[in-house]
């Protein structure tokens, strides 16, 4: 598929996911630690909470996406993603990645084949990282349980005097014998650690690869 095609097919399904959100549940503010605010909220029909979390800090726009759209800066990423494979990239435009992910025992390790489409706008400089599943690119192994439902959005917002806000938000199922109502108390610690590492990786002296 054409990526130009894939960069309209995407925006066309954010928007929808935009517009879904207004049918949903309010998001429920959970806790703020460190200046990361972090929200859930349930999402129409489905029993699973979604994710929101949120964070401004002093940074350049250049480096915050570099963390997120470069696929040579993944040292950031959660230590729970024990296999990383990057299957295509174009800088600027898209990101393939195959990630395994390591869950607790007694439950069964993970695996997700992703796609992130990266675009920005013009007039706000806002620029996005949405993310979502793709299948039946990598076949499924027997001993992981393949994530089949799974989105993410960054959202980069340039705010002058040098400051950047930020925003995750997602959904997954990660499927199998995972409770409910345990994926729900925990939900909220993903954009809390994530936009965590991501400031701590981009305030840090380490350059970034771009």
């Amino acid at each position: 598929m054409n990526i130009t095609f894939k960069c309209i097919i995407n925006v066309f399904f954010f928007s929808i996911f935009l517009t879904s959100g207004a049918l949903s549940q309010p998001w429920s503010f959970v806790k703020e630690t460190d200046g990361i605010k972090v929200y859930t909220r349930l999402e129409t029909n489905s029993s699973l909470k979604s994710f929101k979390g949120e964070v401004t800090f002093h940074a350049s726009m250049e480096r915050v996406c570099s963390m997120l759209g470069n696929a040579n800066n993944m040292d950031w990423w959660d230590k729970d993603f024990t296999g990383i494979k990057v299957l295509a990239y174009e800088k600027n435009r898209f990101v393939e990645y195959y990630l395994i992910y390591t869950m607790p025992w007694p439950l069964t390790n993970r695996d997700l084949v992703t796609e992130t489409i990266i675009t920005s706008d013009p007039v706000t400089g806002n620029h996005y990282f949405t993310a979502n599943e793709l299948l039946d690119k990598v076949p499924e192994k027997q001993n992981l349980v393949r994530i089949k439902k799974y989105q993410q959005i960054w959202t980069v917002q340039p705010l002058g005097n040098g400051n950047v806000h930020v925003i995750i938000q997602g959904s997954i199922d990660l499927g199998g014998n995972i409770p409910i109502w345990f994926y729900n108390m925990v939900v909220a610690e993903t954009p809390l650690r994530t936009l965590h590492s991501l400031r701590e990786r981009v305030l840090s002296n380490k350059p970034a690869n771009k």
